[in-house]
């Protein structure tokens, strides 16, 4: 019986991640997405899973986050329900690409943030907001 319980605990262990169960970008494009798609749905464990590690990142999603936190629930509900368009998606170089997208909630507004391969994994650096 001790068996059976201590292979079912590392099993569970073994299926959990350090990410919350977030899957690993397979490239620039899916990294965007993925942090974009969180950051409209109010879910910024998820965006920050997709987000380079570094203070000034850090600093903006926190930012972010409080100005999500500040809308009504009718706007929540509409920046949830609202689409990506991507314009463009350009590659820089082998470990950066540029990633310019309205989306539906704000039609006007358009953005480009950067992704950067780093380690291996596609990551979203909001610092490239400031520079624009």
């Amino acid at each position: 019986m001790n068996k059976l319980l201590i292979f079912l605990i590392v099993i569970v262990a073994a299926s959990c991640t350090a990410g919350g169960g977030y899957e690993k970008a397979e490239n620039a494009q899916d990294a965007g997405r993925e942090f974009i798609r969180a950051s409209l749905d109010g879910d910024y464990q998820k965006a920050r899973f997709y987000l380079l590690q570094d203070t000034t990142n850090a600093l903006l999603i926190e930012k972010q986050q409080r100005n999500y936190e500040q809308l009504n629930n009718q706007e929540k509900r509409a920046r949830r329900e609202s689409s990506i368009q991507p314009l463009s998606i350009q590659p820089v170089n082998d470990s950066s690409t540029t990633y310019r997208y309205i989306n539906s909630y704000n039609p006007r507004d358009t953005t480009t943030i950067t992704i950067v391969k780093q380690n291996g994994d596609w990551l979203v650096d909001l610092k490239s907001i400031l520079s624009r």
